[in-house]
């Protein structure tokens, strides 16, 4: 247990304790922490800072120092030994420094001060390095989990940082290298990208508030949750701490096992923590493999023992990420068969799902918050999302492959190694493959041309083509009335 600056022995108001595990993150830790300074706490309530540096190699622990002074924080550095369960290690150290280690071969009863300062903490604050509160965020998550005496734990609602222009940086600026490796400059793909998260995020957002506010994940970004709820957990599973490392997003079996033990897992319709975004195609891809691998091994895995109330709503999401693959492909293979056979014909209906899609990601973009104008325009024209959709269509596929062949990935190291550069895309090799398969394909039509438009080849293949058509057909008109819905559930004021 360590002493916290300013916090009297005698009588200690009540208390939020923040939480933020911290690897290697000199550049962000000091924005994190001014948010909080720019925070109004509630009435009466008192805020103590915990960062945990996890096996810092750089100067978090100094950084986060010298921001705990800048702001006035009650703020402490707490440095791991030995951990190597990476933030679920980190967080838990922090716990077991309160709430006393189960582990720990003697026991060591608490001090009069240190059962006075545990019984003071009213809320944890959970937060990553490189996350910022938006002002009175903090008051808004409190207001949320002291609503009700059954809510374990409130979500604020994220939003994805935009990169400023890269323009904006002179070339003859000394730092300008340090400045594009920041993060905080990006040219316009990364701009685009971000926003393409952004709007992802926010549909997330609306679907969960248009749904009673409830989530199957209390992201580790910036989540209030009450003790008690996270006590429960470890009595409950025999645990030394709340978090656990048997799945790749911790986050989301921590709020399972919260609803396990009967608690309410929300999301706040006010307070917004801004979040930095995967700024290229390849730590994107490993972002999101990381989220859809752990969402799927925690959905069909019997040895973790604990379900989701939203556990058809994450089945119908697989679900429906497998339809959008099959229409997909499904096309482009009929279409290719029919241009080839010269069997092709144009429908005007096929106009209605193009429609309903176009006026969907255009309301989704206006629901974006801090949209630019392009943003609309792209997703009216569905160019952006798209290619959004196919490359997560690539991660729930590669997912489900590795799944199924019980091939296990580390999913946070390679997560960590892309966004440190150590590893590197095989975009540009997919795209110049595809695109020597696509020529291969048309040569291969155009010099066969004769023979694929002759007539047994064009009746032997018409009853499959009409099969196909069919198929997609009724897929179309499904996915249709699940845009029509999706549509008509938008009119609600709810903003992401």
């Amino acid at each position: 247990m360590f002493d916290i600056p300013g916090v009297k022995n005698s009588y200690m108001h009540p208390r939020i304790v923040a939480f933020i595990p911290a690897h290697n993150e000199e550049k962000s830790i000091f924005d994190c922490l001014a948010g909080i300074g720019d925070q109004v706490l509630p009435k009466g309530v008192e805020l103590d800072v915990i960062v945990i540096a996890d096996n810092c190699s750089d100067r978090t622990e100094e950084v986060a120092i010298e921001a705990g002074k800048e702001f006035n924080l009650n703020l402490v550095v707490l440095k791991t030994k030995n951990n190597k369960q990476r933030k679920v290690g980190a967080l838990n150290q922090a716990w077991k420094n309160i709430y006393g280690d189960n582990l720990d071969i003697y026991f060591r009863e608490l001090t009069p001060f240190q059962e006075l300062y545990k019984q003071s903490i009213k809320a944890i604050l959970g937060m990553d390095a490189d996350s910022r509160l938006a002002p009175n965020a903090l008051t808004q998550l409190w207001d949320g989990l002291m609503s009700s005496r059954n809510i374990g734990g409130v979500m604020a609602k994220y939003t994805m940082r935009m990169p400023k222009k890269k323009s904006l940086i002179s070339k003859n600026d000394i730092n300008y290298e340090e400045k594009l490796a920041s993060g905080d400059y990006g040219g316009p793909l990364a701009r685009w990208w971000t926003h393409q998260q952004k709007q992802d995020m926010a549909s997330w957002l609306l679907d969960l508030q248009y749904n009673g506010g409830s989530t199957y994940v209390l992201g580790g970004q910036a989540t209030l949750f009450r003790p008690e709820a996270l006590q429960d957990i470890v009595d409950d599973n025999k645990l030394d701490g709340p978090w656990q490392d048997e799945s790749d997003v911790e986050d989301m079996l921590l709020t399972w096992q919260l609803q396990k033990s009967k608690w309410k897992t929300l999301i706040s319709p006010k307070a917004r923590c801004f979040v930095d975004s995967m700024k290229s195609y390849h730590t994107f891809r490993q972002q999101r493999n990381k989220w859809q691998s752990g969402t799927v091994n925690l959905l069909t895995s019997s040895d973790i023992g604990v379900k989701t109330r939203h556990k058809g709503k994450l089945w119908r999401s697989q679900a429906k990420s497998f339809m959008d693959l099959t229409v997909r492909l499904l096309f482009v293979m009929l279409l290719t068969v029919s241009l080839a056979t010269d069997q092709f014909f144009w429908s005007w209906i096929w106009i209605i799902p193009i429609g309903l899609a176009s006026i969907l990601n255009t309301i989704l973009a206006l629901k974006t918050p801090m949209h630019r104008p392009i943003d609309v325009v792209f997703a009216a024209l569905l160019i952006s999302p798209e290619i959004y959709l196919w490359a997560n269509l690539i991660t729930f596929l590669q997912v489900w492959i590795d799944r199924l062949s019980s091939s296990k990935k580390d999913g946070w190291a390679n997560q960590y190694n892309a966004e440190n550069g150590k590893t590197s895309s095989k975009l540009i090799h997919g795209i110049i493959t595809m695109m020597l398969f696509i020529t291969l394909i048309v040569f291969l039509c155009i010099h066969y041309r004769e023979f694929l438009t002759s007539e047994p080849v064009q009746l032997a293949l018409h009853p499959y083509l009409m099969t196909g058509w069919i198929t997609l057909t009724y897929l179309t008109i499904f996915a249709s009335i699940l845009m029509v819905y999706q549509i008509w559930t938008l009119r609600a004021k709810h903003t992401a």
